[in-house]
């Protein structure tokens, strides 16, 4: 799926696009995408997406808040995770507190996730920010902790969107997207060298994940045609 550079990104921070713009061609273009995720893994349900990409820069995030608002306007109850523990920036996004998040379920075993999960104007559509920068993201993030809170997510929501760093700047992300239902790239147009994709896809397949798909984001507004796969 292709999606317009100008159309998704203004200013500073990533925008709301399926909100603010509901009947803009992007926002169509996200519609298409949750329809094409539905029918990805075949004989399952698909509860737990993960979205990165190769390189840093690359739009994941405005990709993972979109596409979250995009499934929660079909009456699903959805929860948007940010496990990027080194850049946080979905907070920003939703305009949240950070103090809190993530990394406080991982490090207090005492902690519950309803105590720290923020809803949004958005209805349908909570968000678990990063919470404090870690030392140790990958440890946190490939803990029995972690797993178990997987499982109590599930429990509490339809779908998890995973917002997580590049694929070959760290390894969290391969983490991640071995153990949830797919996981979907993030290409941006000719900002990412075509062998880092290959790189990263490789990355991914290495851990058994299940690659839903590949998004090539910041299109320009010339190019109409979009494909997804």
């Amino acid at each position: 799926m292709m999606l317009r550079k100008k159309s998704i990104e203004t200013g500073e921070h990533p925008r709301l696009v399926v909100n603010n713009e509901p009947n803009s061609y992007t926002s169509e273009q996200f519609r298409s995408i949750r329809t094409n995720l539905k029918f990805a893994v075949v004989g399952k349900d698909l509860q737990t997406i993960v979205i990165t990409s190769a390189t840093p820069s690359s739009g994941k995030s405005t990709i993972s808040a979109n596409l979250a608002a995009t499934f929660a306007s079909e009456d699903k109850k959805v929860l948007l995770v940010d496990a990027d523990l080194r850049k946080p920036t979905v907070h920003t996004t939703f305009n949240l507190s950070n103090q809190y998040g993530l990394t406080t379920l991982l490090s207090d075993p005492h902690s519950e996730l309803n105590s720290f999960v923020q809803s949004t104007l958005i209805n349908g559509l909570y968000v678990l920010t990063s919470g404090i920068i870690p030392p140790n993201p990958s440890e946190l993030l490939a803990s029995n902790k972690m797993t178990e809170l997987q499982n109590v997510m599930k429990s509490c929501y339809d779908l998890i969107i995973f917002d997580t760093p590049p694929v070959l700047s760290v390894t969290d992300s391969q983490i991640l997207a071995a153990e949830t239902d797919g996981v979907v790239l993030v290409i941006p147009l000719g900002q990412v060298k075509s062998d880092e994709v290959y790189k990263a896809k490789e990355s991914l397949e290495m851990v058994k994940s299940t690659i839903l798909g590949a998004i090539m984001n910041r299109v320009e507004p010339t190019h109409d045609s979009y494909y997804y796969a």
